[in-house]
């Protein structure tokens, strides 16, 4: 089955691959790695903002980090033409915005985690890290960055 079916499947619609917000390329492929710059949270178009443990919650910082993901997903079809040449995830990194003493980090970037299993399988699971913050771009609370291993056109 291809990634698209998959995405149809889940009823997962990709929204529109965000522009740049400073001087940086949304995806970098070398030597078979897609390097994806770090994603910011949009849900309905609107950017999602706050920091953890002090203006949102654990469930809404979740539902960040997924939203990051699937603007990762956007790039990388964008960059790809298809996801179907995605190989395997290789490394999310997280960057969660949260309060002195918030350490749910791991469970916030589950969000974006979680999806990349639920979209390639096995070729989903990855390295990665999930690191608290004192700030973010424009005040959202969770960013994500991907490393992803790609076939050849």
């Amino acid at each position: 089955m291809s990634i698209e079916h998959k995405l149809a499947e889940l009823g997962i619609v990709l929204p529109e691959p965000a522009a740049p917000v400073a001087a940086y390329v949304p995806v970098v492929i070398h030597d078979g790695l897609a390097h994806v710059s770090g994603q910011i949270p949009f849900e309905n178009g609107q950017l999602i903002t706050g920091k953890l443990g002090e203006d949102i919650g654990l469930e809404r910082g979740v539902t960040a980090a997924r939203a990051c993901g699937l603007m990762i997903l956007a790039q990388l079809k964008a960059a790809l033409g298809s996801l179907d040449r995605v190989e395997r995830v290789v490394k999310l990194g997280g960057f969660v915005n949260g309060v002195p003493g918030f350490t749910d980090q791991p469970r916030v970037v589950n969000g974006a985690s979680e999806l990349m299993v639920e979209v390639f399988g096995d070729a989903g699971r990855h390295a990665r890290s999930a690191v608290g913050v004192a700030s973010l771009p424009l005040g959202v609370a969770v960013e994500v960055d991907a490393i992803v291993a790609v076939r050849g056109d």
